[in-house]
């Protein structure tokens, strides 16, 4: 398979072209210096010129709590243009498989848990991620409106909470756990006595290593599309990607505290938000399919740990 991947320097585009190139696929890359994804008139030409087999869409903008609040027009108009302009580009140029990359954070604040794929625009938004929740709830349905307009094979995975070596580490734009495990190091190396947590500690989360993440995608965009099909519906086109477990964020912290060598005093700074209150992931469809997370979470988070220590650590 020739295959394009967009975003391959991210951490989720990187683990899948690492996936790709291991089981002998063609892959297309360009950097953001050589194809600029906002133009969509550069997209068109790149993708009519080259021809991919499939478009694997795993580029966006991404960011914490702090990054969607400061940042809302950033996030929203940015992911609309990627996904307007990579997925219209793929399906002009007669791409007939694409996988778009979604984001759990797609559902609604207080749905029922775990949350289920037809549980999408049942509810209000989380409002600190909304606009960029918005985004990527278009591109699932620019995918779903191509299948059914055009008859093409566009496929959506909605992973959860994801961690893993090239994250985002130490910066107000990071997801909590990179962000934590930088401040832990930190605070552990320099034998500060206190570690002061946004929040209240209680809300839970699911996390997914990247190269569980980068596992599933390929899976999803290699079944047979009638297995693929038997298992969404023609408006419920995309599919859970995750653990089917959770933990609260105290009890993440004290993990990131134990695996970074942090002897000193949690605290909570209750002044901060705490976001949605839970947000874990029913994996059913996805099981049902043969799919199931390999890599344990303290596992997962010693290996990013080793991984931040001989590549990141310097700087922090």
């Amino acid at each position: 398979m020739r295959a394009y991947v967009a975003g391959h320097r991210g951490m989720v585009g990187s683990a899948i072209l690492e996936k790709l190139k291991g089981q002998g696929a063609e892959t297309l890359t360009r950097t953001r210096a050589e194809l600029d994804l906002l133009d969509g008139a550069a997209v068109r030409q790149f993708i009519a010129v080259e021809e991919p087999e499939a478009v694997i869409l795993a580029a966006a903008k991404v960011g914490g709590i702090h990054a969607n609040n400061a940042y809302p027009a950033d996030f929203i108009f940015e992911n609309l243009m990627i996904e307007c302009n990579v997925i219209h580009a793929a399906f002009e140029a007669g791409v007939r498989k694409l996988l778009f990359l979604g984001s759990s954070c797609i559902y609604p604040r207080d749905a029922p848990q775990p949350l289920v794929e037809e549980a999408l625009l049942t509810g209000p938004l989380e409002p600190t991620n909304e606009p960029y929740a918005i985004a990527k709830i278009a591109g699932i349905k620019l995918c779903e409106s191509y299948n059914r307009q055009h008859g093409m094979d566009y496929r959506s995975v909605m992973p959860t909470n994801l961690y893993g070596p090239r994250d985002n580490f130490g910066s107000e734009d990071s997801h909590v756990l990179p962000a934590l495990m930088a401040r832990f190091h930190k605070a552990a190396r320099e034998g500060a006595e206190e570690v002061v947590i946004w929040g209240s500690g209680t809300p839970r989360r699911e996390f997914l290593h990247v190269d569980d993440m980068a596992d599933a995608s390929l899976f999803v965009l290699n079944l047979p599309e009638s297995e693929y099909r038997e298992n969404t519906q023609p408006m419920l086109s995309h599919i859970n990607v995750g653990t089917g477990e959770d933990i609260s964020i105290a009890e993440l912290a004290e993990l990131l505290a134990e695996v970074t060598g942090f002897s000193g005093r949690i605290s909570y700074d209750r002044s901060r938000p705490d976001g949605t209150p839970r947000k874990l992931l029913d994996v059913s469809r996805l099981s049902a399919l043969g799919w199931r997370s390999s890599i344990g979470l303290e596992d997962g988070i010693r290996q990013t740990y080793a991984w931040f220590l001989d590549h990141v650590a310097g700087r922090h």
